[in-house]
């Protein structure tokens, strides 16, 4: 049988004539040519932002990172050995590759039809791609990655080795180093510049935290510089700390022996019976300066209500912290007060104020007035902030006593920090500490409060009242329980002194309701500080 011919195979169809003559120098897909004969491989298509590109690299470079050119639709950017990409938005408009020029997509602005067909390539091609992108832009793989970390590591535990070793050799006196520690001191200067520094700083804080007290003509040298710019005051205003109410038994916050001292030491806080508190003879000594109207107003941190029970009147005293004696009904309008006998915080806390009473007037809940630590003040009385306010704004001398003003300098409407320094008032501070404001005040008196005030209402010629429990003023201040409120309350009132009427409904709970309620800690005495205190997490 005779094969038949096979047809002679048929022309190739003639060539496309594209009317763009850059056209047959365009690069296949996958790789091609671009100008100056350097060929260009694709490495991977991006998509993201509401952006679309691919990125190529140059395959006649010696090394595989040496040109990244990155083309998106009118945009691209190149990068260098090293350099990683997408760090910064790709400049627009035309520019040189690295080598050279760039490749006709980019120089005839056909990019738009290579992000069209980009997204057809496989998954897995594009794995590929954004791997050898990684390697090409100079970025780290996963493994080099923990690589540097691990070696970070161990730099940073040989480090701390190091200043453990140089920590331990300068802590030993001069003479008892061996010439291999001299040397090795010699060897890491940084880290004993930082032992230094350190030391200095502890060696600071010890010196503020001590108690420094005068001598006592140097006291009394003292007191009667201050006394000479008390009488010539023409608006006098006193702030006051825990300093003051020390006399009375109620501990102070940053001394010795100060609640937050022993809480930062982590010792436990011995519990305090404040109804047993009166009036010291500061206190008394300030209530008769105000009555001669040498004294124009009172700003006090104090929440122990000693100023009310002192007689100073509540126009003249500014409670910047609240009054444990009263509590609020913030539903009235204007909010009305209910002045007590007994403690009003026993139920309160941070953030958490409901005594656990009820107004008598609207039935909502009543609250107690503390600013506790990290609480913003919004009540207007016993705060009374336009008063303090209104009187730092007048006053040309301001009498600082038994304060650290660790707080008080945190409220710059206290100090008149907008006025010119020359016409700010004179600072006299009566401390036994190191205080944040020494070095603004015109004198500084280390000493006690009740020493001072003293030696002070001598030199005055006045005559310091004694306290007189039978005429304090809370008791006519204060508001009687309703009945059936008598057991929301264990604390023990303020007692009149013996022969006198209690006022009604103030009696002390019965001992069968002692013993039902509940034991509670202090009040606002303590509360809001965690300093001292760690919390352990809950497995």
């Amino acid at each position: 049988m005779v094969p038949r011919p096979r047809p002679a195979p048929s022309p190739p169809p003639p060539a496309r004539v594209s009317r763009r003559p850059e056209a047959a120098a365009r690069p296949a897909r996958g790789s091609g040519a671009g100008r100056g004969g350097r060929r260009y491989l694709l490495l991977s298509y991006c998509r993201g932002g509401g952006r679309a590109g691919v990125i190529y690299c140059c395959t006649e470079c010696p090394s595989a990172a040496a040109a990244v050119l990155y083309v998106t639709i009118n945009r691209f950017q190149t990068a260098p050995p090293g350099a990683s990409l997408g760090r910064g938005p790709p400049r627009r408009g035309g520019g040189a590759v690295a080598h050279g020029a760039a490749p006709p997509e980019v120089a005839r602005g056909r990019s738009r039809r290579i992000a069209e067909a980009a997204p057809r390539r496989g998954s897995r091609q594009r794995k590929r791609g954004a791997s050898g992108t990684m390697a090409a832009g100079g970025s780290l793989s996963r493994s080099e990655r923990k690589a540097a970390a691990r070696a970070e590591i161990l730099r940073q535990e040989e480090q701390r080795d190091r200043r453990r070793q140089v920590s331990r050799i300068w802590r030993k006196p001069p003479a008892e180093r061996s010439p291999e520690e001299c040397q090795a001191l010699s060897e890491s200067e940084d880290i004993v510049r930082e032992l230094e520094r350190r030391r200095k700083r502890r060696e600071r804080l010890r010196r503020r935290q001590e108690e420094v007290c005068d001598e006592p003509e140097e006291l009394k040298r003292k007191v009667t510089e201050l006394a000479a710019a008390v009488r010539n005051a023409k608006h006098l205003v006193i702030y006051t700390g825990a300093g003051i109410s020390t006399a009375a038994s109620i501990p102070d916050y940053r001394g010795p022996n100060g609640i937050w001292t022993l809480l930062q030491k982590g010792r436990s806080i011995r519990a305090t019976d404040l109804s047993e508190a009166e009036p010291t003879l500061t206190h008394m000594s300030i209530a008769c300066l105000h009555k001669h109207n040498l004294v124009q107003h009172v700003v006090s941190q104090n929440c122990d209500g000693l100023h009310l029970r002192s007689g100073l009147p509540r126009a003249a005293i500014s409670e910047l912290h609240g009054n444990m004696y009263i509590e609020v009904c913030t539903s009235c309008t204007p909010n009305r007060e209910y002045v007590r006998v007994f403690d009003v915080t026993e139920r309160t806390a941070l953030h958490r104020h409901h005594t656990g009473r009820m107004c008598h007037k609207c039935g909502a809940q009543l609250r107690d007035t503390i600013v506790h630590f990290g609480e913003k003040g919004t009540l207007r009385q016993p705060l009374n902030w336009e008063a303090a306010t209104e009187a730092a704004s007048k006053a040309d001398v301001i009498l600082c006593l038994g304060s650290s003003l660790k707080v008080l300098k945190k409220y710059p409407r206290l100090w008149c920090m907008s006025k010119p320094p020359t016409r700010r008032p004179k600072l006299y501070i009566v401390n036994l500490q190191w205080t944040p404001k020494d070095d603004l005040a015109a004198l500084k008196l280390h000493g006690r409060c009740d020493d001072v005030m003293r030696l002070l209402m001598a030199e005055l010629g006045l005559e310091i009242p004694r306290y007189d429990r039978a005429r304090d003023p809370i008791f006519a201040l204060a508001e009687p329980l309703r009945p059936g409120e008598e057991g929301t309350h264990s604390r023990k009132p303020v007692a009149p002194p013996p022969g006198d009427e209690r006022p009604p409904g103030d009696e002390p709970p019965r001992e069968e309701e002692a013993a039902e309620a509940p034991a509670r800690a202090g009040g606002w005495l303590g509360r809001g500080c965690a300093k001292g205190a760690r919390r352990r997490k809950s497995h």
